[in-house]
């Protein structure tokens, strides 16, 4: 399964390689400061997979050319609250759940989402899971419709795997999403029926222990993430580059089961338009929660 995933990421790369293409005018400055800063983070991060590890210079230069050439960006400062939990039940069954809460503006400012989701997960070893669910997602107040709502019905299936290299570690997950959300009439009034896309989503973390065992209440570690979300499908015209997170921060070791993470991300999206973009500084809290329920 893993060469054939490989192969999946090496098409995604590309695709973001011919995005880059589309927007590449004025950032040749942009382009040899990005591609230094990745230099530099992979000669210092050794014994990382510098294959997998290099996907996430497709979306940094790709933001990069974008922001230098377009002028449409709006800046928001939002908080993210997340709740996280993977239970196993048995050698090859568990769930998932996790909840939601972000904040629209000005870090503080009134809500712009709230999200539910559950899930039924397939061990296929204990380090890679095939999980299948449904989400549930309030936008509110939708964009330019501030008296209304938005809700979204979404499915969703997902691989993850998780890696070691020495005390480091490495997470990493393929998702696929069908996205159908309420069409609005106006700007107080839904509409009837659901707008569709696909939406597909690659997520890399990578976790650098500050103290000997990062597994140990207390301890703490240094986390990178990159999350990359392609659209796709029939009602997708201009934005088939959805968004990238990226994420640096600090993950806590509350108890044997328990973590906080918490730092600041910039969520850079491309808005359906085409030729507007938003840029989102956000402080972000996840509290993950993960049990083993199996019988010793």
């Amino acid at each position: 399964m893993l060469p054939a995933i490989e192969r999946y990421l090496a098409s995604l790369r590309r695709t973001l390689v011919r995005q880059i293409n589309m927007h590449r005018t004025e950032s040749n400055y942009l382009t040899r400061t990005v591609r230094s800063m990745i230099k530099t983070l992979l000669q210092n991060l050794p014994r990382m997979n510098q294959v997998r590890l290099a996907l996430l210079s497709g979306p940094a230069i790709m933001l990069s050319l974008t922001a230098g050439a377009q002028k449409n960006t709006a800046h928001q400062q939002q908080v993210w609250l997340g709740y996280f939990n993977q239970t196993r039940l048995t050698n090859k069954l568990g769930f998932w759940l996790d909840a939601h809460l972000r904040t629209k503006e000005d870090f503080f400012t009134d809500l712009s989402q709230a999200i539910g989701r559950v899930g039924v997960t397939y061990y296929i070893n204990d380090a890679t899971k095939l999980t299948a669910g449904y989400a549930f997602v309030n936008h509110f107040p939708a964009d330019n419709h501030r008296n209304i709502s938005q809700p979204e019905h979404r499915a969703w299936q997902q691989v993850q795997w998780h890696t070691k290299y020495g005390n480091k570690r490495m997470m990493q997950w393929i998702r696929l999403e069908e996205r159908n959300r309420r069409k609005i009439l106006n700007d107080s009034t839904l509409a009837d029926g659901y707008s569709f896309n696909y939406r597909i989503r690659y997520n890399l973390m990578y976790e650098i222990p500050l103290t000997k065992n990062a597994s140990l209440p207390n301890s703490t570690s240094f986390i990178i993430n990159d999350e990359v979300h392609i659209n796709f499908g029939k009602q997708v015209v201009y934005n088939s580059f959805d968004q990238n997170r990226f994420f640096v921060g600090f993950k806590y070791q509350v108890n044997k089961t328990d973590n906080l993470q918490f730092g600041y991300m910039n969520l850079f999206q491309q808005l359906p338009a085409g030729n507007n973009y938003r840029s989102l500084h956000t402080g972000r809290v996840f509290y993950f929660h993960n049990l083993d329920l199996r019988k010793k």
